[in-house]
């Protein structure tokens, strides 16, 4: 049975160190074959828009868009619906590929049968 990565990501340029952590165990898991949803809650949603993650800097770190490429080229990135709306953002605002979703779809995600749910 194929196991599926679930990382919950919820802090940003506020917390840098969690952040980059989370990219990085996600994009190792893509490197590695795994299949990954990376969920982007609080400081993180920001990273849902285009040019946000080259922002980002932290040092002796992967750079943030490459870590974020990785995962889009074959896992998941998803938004928190409650965290774009405190933060305006909609879904003709996210980078192609990023989808906007709530609480249930995380839920179940992270209770499916062989999923692992990782939250930094």
């Amino acid at each position: 049975m194929a196991r599926t990565l679930v990382v919950k990501v919820t802090a940003g340029s506020d917390a840098p160190e969690r952040c980059a952590q989370a990219f990085t165990v996600a994009a190792t898991a893509v490197a590695s074959g795994v299949d990954v949803s990376l969920w982007l809650t609080g400081e993180s949603t920001w990273f849902a828009l285009p040019g946000r993650a080259e922002e980002f800097e932290l040092p002796h770190s992967a750079p943030l868009p490459e870590l974020l490429h990785v995962i889009m080229s074959s896992g998941r990135v998803t938004a928190c619906t409650q965290c774009a709306a405190r933060r305006e953002i909609t879904e003709s605002d996210v980078l192609p590929g990023v989808r906007i979703a709530g609480a249930a779809v995380f839920v179940e995600e992270a209770m499916a049968e062989g999923a692992q749910a990782l939250v930094y």
